[in-house]
């Protein structure tokens, strides 16, 4: 089942990635895939590669990376304008009282949004580049991990291309008003998610995120543990109980915070101090490794539910991982064994401590979490899953 992969990434990860190795955005197609696989950044090239490596060719397709995509148009023959330089326009960021504002209406507004052009989405040269990468490649199935690019007016043009099985993978609360019966499937980590879906009428699955073993062999050596109490990733309106429980742990601990800049809280809060930077890929492994313990708390929006990429990331590189408690959570890692837990801000100040306090314990709570992540929650386990998925829709055509 010949099988291609749609993804997006972080306009602010692209100027990263182009600005360190300058003169990347102008060599082949295949030069600068291998220079963003090996930044280890994201889910990289791991659902490819094992479907690859379960007899299905696969490929990745990065729709919002210009110099990457117009290096693929310049070599099938098509003229293409040549994209600005990295970092040459970077999207300025809403004020901190708008986003705070506008965050509860966000799957509301998305189709206005949209319609006036304030949605991220593919102008008219990106689509009919990435119409042509699927004419070349001829997929059976196309899986689409970001809907705003790629949106269901698009994905009515694609399926017109060889009519190939259509998955969709949403880990956000959906967007309202889209034409969603498009897909074949739709998929996502949140039970809530799969659930809007089948209200809909739209078949929908439990599909979780994972972890590349492969990472472990690609990682540099391991670094000196020097870090007491880590937080990787971003800190924005959608994150009110992230930002007291960091808060709340910065003002007993070292913590170090890392991502995105925390300008969504106020400018006495002590997240300013504790911020590090932005780390992507391998700078983001090795962060991880050098932290004693390191946090997790879900967006707002995944309520009781247990499932964001940060599980499987910090397990999977060996590293104790202190979560906040979700109702699910026993069915992913097994509270205090594989994974410790919080529930509150003030218990996860007293977990912290018990972890820095004894050495034997934090090191065997993170080796039972990094077993569990390797023997269950890979992209080999996720891709059998989707291929499984994909087999019965095929069956039913």
């Amino acid at each position: 089942m010949r099988t291609l992969v749609f993804n997006a990434d972080y306009p602010r990860f692209l100027v990263w990635l182009y600005r360190r190795q300058p003169g990347l955005e102008n060599t082949s197609y295949a030069a600068q895939m291998a220079a963003r696989n090996a930044s280890l950044f994201g889910v990289a090239d791991f659902y490819s590669r094992n479907f690859s490596a379960q007899g299905h060719p696969a490929a990745e397709i990065h729709v919002n990376n210009p110099w990457l995509q117009s290096a693929w148009a310049r070599e099938h023959g098509m003229s293409v304008d040549l994209p600005q330089p990295p970092g040459a326009a970077t999207p300025r960021a809403l004020p901190a009282w708008l986003q705070r504002a506008v965050a509860p209406f966000k799957p509301l507004l998305r189709p206005l949004a949209r319609k006036v052009g304030l949605s991220p989405t593919l102008d008219a040269g990106a689509e009919n580049i990435l119409l042509a990468q699927i004419e070349d490649f001829r997929p059976d199935l196309i899986i689409n991990q970001d809907t705003f690019h790629v949106n269901t007016r698009l994905m009515r043009r694609i399926r017109g291309i060889g009519h190939p099985i259509l998955i969709g993978m949403v880990g956000i609360e959906p967007s309202r008003g889209e034409d969603w019966p498009v897909y074949d499937l739709m998929m996502s980590q949140l039970s809530t998610t799969v659930g809007f879906f089948r209200k809909l009428g739209v078949r929908a699955e439990l599909n979780h995120l994972a972890f590349e073993p492969t990472i472990l062999d690609a990682l540099p050596a391991a670094p000196e543990t020097d870090i007491d109490v880590s937080f990787v990733g971003t800190v924005s309106p959608d994150h009110q109980q992230r930002i007291a429980l960091l808060e709340a742990v910065a003002g007993r601990y070292d913590l170090k915070l890392f991502g995105s800049r925390p300008q969504a809280v106020a400018a006495s809060s002590p997240l300013h101090r504790c911020y590090q930077g932005e780390v992507w890929g391998t700078d983001m492994y090795q962060v991880l490794r050098r932290s004693r313990v390191t946090l997790n708390s879900h967006i707002d929006l995944a309520g009781r539910e247990a499932g964001n990429m940060r599980l499987f990331e910090a397990t999977g590189a060996g590293t104790l991982l202190l979560t906040d408690f979700k109702d699910n959570l026993h069915t992913l890692f097994e509270p205090d064994r594989e994974v410790a837990v919080w529930r509150s801000p003030g218990d996860c100040l007293e977990a912290i401590e018990r972890a820095l306090a004894n050495d034997n314990s934090r090191a065997d709570i993170a080796h039972a979490g990094q077993v569990r992540t390797l023997a269950q929650h890979t992209y080999r386990h996720r891709t059998l899953e989707i291929l499984g998925f994909a087999g019965q829709l095929r069956a039913q055509r």
